[in-house]
């Protein structure tokens, strides 16, 4: 692993990286709410937040938009990704070099594993390339780690989310990007399987403040390093006060109830020493 406390996207041992790879992803449906985010200048003004520590994009965009923002925003460039269109069996094209995502300024570059899927070896592969190439520019890899396929039921089982992390560390990732397994305990051993490297919340769907701080402070209670999130800030009209929070919560250790203005002095000192 690189020493990767020194780069650019952590901030004291953290990070918070906003993902917008969803246009790819999951075409305009995640945008039907909150029209003005298609313009992906918008997500890169909510970016300049000080809890933002790297913005996530793929090439196109980060080729159209992240000059404008290179003095405000750490960028790191996905190097794959498919569209919702495809029905096969699990897999990522490959659409982005290393060699390339360093020409256009990234500071960490970014990369899906499907593992259990009838393409993990060959996605494993693909892997290998780029973790090596990236070892040559000090760039960060971020392993977007999904175990997903056939034979998975259940792809936040607290057993696969911690093979998913042990997955990342054993293939060189720095940072394993992880679906939350459900509870705290799981993700403590999720964590513990992740040895050194660092392990950051997989954002997931829109939810409420409360329900959404809960789980990222019971992420960074159970050893977690934080946090990559796109749909449950970028669809809010007033991000801000959400991005306050995570703040609160990931770099001071806050409770959700003192992030939200919800808690007592007092509740909030208890609720630490219970965690």
């Amino acid at each position: 692993m690189l020493p990767i406390d020194d780069s650019p996207i952590v901030r004291d041992g953290k990070s918070v990286i906003l993902a917008m790879d969803h246009g790819l992803e999951h075409g305009p449906v995640d945008f039907e709410d909150v029209p003005e985010k298609l313009d992906p200048a918008q997500v890169f003004e909510t970016a300049t937040h000080d809890a933002v520590t790297a913005i996530a994009v793929q090439k196109g965009i980060a080729e159209g938009y992240y000059p404008s923002y290179e003095n405000d925003v750490n960028l790191l460039v996905k190097l794959n990704g498919t569209s919702n269109l495809w029905m096969g069996e699990p897999d990522s094209a490959v659409n982005c070099s290393v060699e390339y995502a360093a020409e256009i300024g990234a500071d960490a570059v970014g990369f899906t594993v499907y593992g259990g899927s009838n393409h993990e070896i060959e996605m494993v592969e693909e892997f290998r390339e780029i973790q090596e190439e990236a070892r040559e520019y000090g760039l960060p890899v971020v392993m977007w780690s999904y175990p997903r396929g056939q034979g998975l039921k259940n792809d936040t089982k607290p057993s696969t989310i911690s093979y998913a992390t042990r997955l990342a560390l054993e293939l060189g990732a720095d940072i394993a990007k992880v679906k939350y397994p459900g509870s705290r305990e799981a993700m403590a051993h999720a964590c513990r399987c992740a040895g050194d490297m660092k392990v950051v919340m997989s954002g997931g769907s829109k939810t409420s403040d409360e329900e959404f701080l809960s789980t990222v402070e019971s992420t960074i209670r159970s050893g977690g390093s934080g946090l990559a999130v796109g749909r449950n800030v970028w669809q809010r009209e007033d991000p801000t006060p959400l991005l306050d929070g995570l703040e609160s919560v990931i770099y001071e250790e806050q409770t959700a109830g003192a992030a939200l203005g919800n808690e007592s002095e007092a509740d909030a000192t208890d609720a630490a020493i219970e965690g």
